[in-house]
């Protein structure tokens, strides 16, 4: 190894020796990669392929002693520090310049206990880890709609997924986490031990430390559920969706829905109504009748199909590698007004691999009371985003552009409040949370963080 140069957290450069470097490198059991070394350039990549940082060393942690030895590092040499889980946020803060990626992706194991109907998850693991080993048992619980998510950035956000409808979100459903804190302790949060953090990073995203297991409630879940989706014709796009909202708006806890509008493989403009119904099938074939009756559709995707063939059902429209950005907020209501200016204004979206979209939080996560977590807009019914996804990078400002254009559009019809997972610029960051709720973790990183040493998230900065 050699001496290197390294970003600071006041944003200055530092210069480390190859005896540092070294000391670092025979502290931890997994490697240690710098620029240059092979596997660094696949390291720093992220499902996002408009990210593109290089940080000065990556540190593929192969369990918790090795991120505790990364963080106690960083600390003492004042390194700027990113934390990898499941890498599949837009905003790419996984990867930092300059800086040490803690890198969790090694840590992905998940185990089972099914008379418990617990599972645990390592920090690195992704949904599709989790739901292969829970499906084995016929469990699951609330995980996001793409396998692809990581469990970690998920939960942390909140998590909203298909199961969300009966069960609530993911961090509904977490029972306790493992957790290196910036001052390298270890510690353990859950409703009886650390209850403050416990509550914080429950829709405090990152903020606090890094989670290196979570562990959760799992309950009977298929093997087989009723799901897919309807496509609509996009000339009757309004119509389609103003049957969305009231179908939507009524349905049991045991399914959940996605009002969307994109482009289908064949190049068109449709509507597309996904869901997922976990239940009898009698009671829910009945239950999602409407969906096929309504307007003649131009495909019925929904049938008894695996959980895991739901989990993945839009993997393939949003793949590893492509680029992408997006913003969105909560709506309580789906107003025909609001319908009109999101018809007209996906007439003019400039990719196909684009989608404006209604994501249901579900009827569960709505009963939760708003201060039980720091995910506080229970009273949300849906999260209203455009995801802009596009391949030539030369296109990326008409993009960005258009996911802007529409943000400002629907800022009128928000019921207040955006989801933590979708924030990308951090002036939005407070409207994340309630009020009352972003002062409570403000408190909270001035109690665990108050250095700011986690600040490659969606920051939530100390004022200590």
């Amino acid at each position: 190894m050699r001496e290197l140069q390294v970003t600071t957290t006041t944003g200055g450069d530092a210069a480390l020796k190859e005896a540092t470097l070294g000391e670092l490198k025979a502290s931890l059991r997994g490697p240690l990669l710098l620029p240059g070394d092979a596997g660094y350039d696949p390291a720093r990549q992220l499902w996002n392929g408009m990210i593109d940082k290089r940080p000065a060393l990556i540190a593929r942690c192969a369990g918790v002693a090795d991120v505790m030895a990364c963080v106690n590092f960083a600390r003492t040499h004042n390194v700027l520090v990113s934390v990898r889980g499941g890498d599949h946020s837009a905003a790419g803060n996984a990867v930092c310049d300059g800086g040490l990626m803690i890198d969790l992706s090694f840590m992905n194991s998940v185990h089972v206990d099914p008379s418990k109907r617990i599972a645990r998850a390592g920090g690195g693991a992704r949904w599709r880890d989790f739901d292969h080993e829970t499906q084995a048992f016929g469990l699951a619980t609330t995980g996001g709609t793409n396998s692809d998510t990581g469990v970690g950035g998920l939960t942390l956000g909140g998590g909203l997924g298909w199961l969300a409808g009966k069960y609530g979100l993911a961090c509904d459903n977490l029972l306790s986490v493992d957790l290196v804190t910036a001052d390298g302790r270890f510690l353990t949060a859950n409703a009886t031990e650390n209850t403050d953090l416990f509550w914080g990073i429950r829709g405090g995203s990152g903020n606090f430390g890094i989670v290196t297991s979570f562990e959760f409630q799992l309950h009977a879940v298929g093997p087989t559920v009723l799901g897919g989706m309807v496509l609509y014709s996009f000339e009757r796009a309004k119509e389609a969706l103003r049957f969305y909202s009231d179908f939507s708006r009524t349905i049991p806890d045991e399914v959940n829905t996605i009002g969307a509008l994109l482009t289908s493989p064949e190049g068109a403009p449709v509507v597309a109504i996904a869901v997922c119904y976990n239940g009898p099938f009698e009671q829910g074939e009945a239950v999602l009748r409407p969906l096929r009756e309504f307007g003649q559709p131009l495909a019925d995707h929904i049938a008894a199909i695996p959980y895991m063939a739901v989990q993945t059902m839009l993997d393939e429209a949003f793949p590893r590698g492509r680029h992408y950005y997006w913003k969105g907020s909560f709506v309580t209501d789906i107003s025909p007004e609001l319908i009109t200016a999101l018809v007209e204004h996906f007439a003019t979206v400039p990719s196909p691999f684009s989608a404006i979209a209604f994501q249901q939080l579900g009827n569960a996560a709505n009963r939760v009371g708003k201060d039980d977590t720091a995910f506080s807009h229970r009273n949300a019914r849906y999260d209203c985003l455009a995801i802009a996804g596009w391949t030539n990078p030369a296109e990326a400002e008409m993009n960005i552009q258009w996911t802007r254009r529409f943000f400002d559009l629907t800022r009128a019809f928000s019921s207040g409040g955006l989801y933590v997972n979708s924030v990308i610029e951090q002036d939005v960051l407070q409207s994340a949370y309630r009020a009352e709720t972003y002062a409570r973790l403000v408190a909270l990183k001035n109690k665990y963080d108050p250095t700011n040493f986690f600040r490659m998230n969606p920051n939530i900065k100390p004022t200590v």
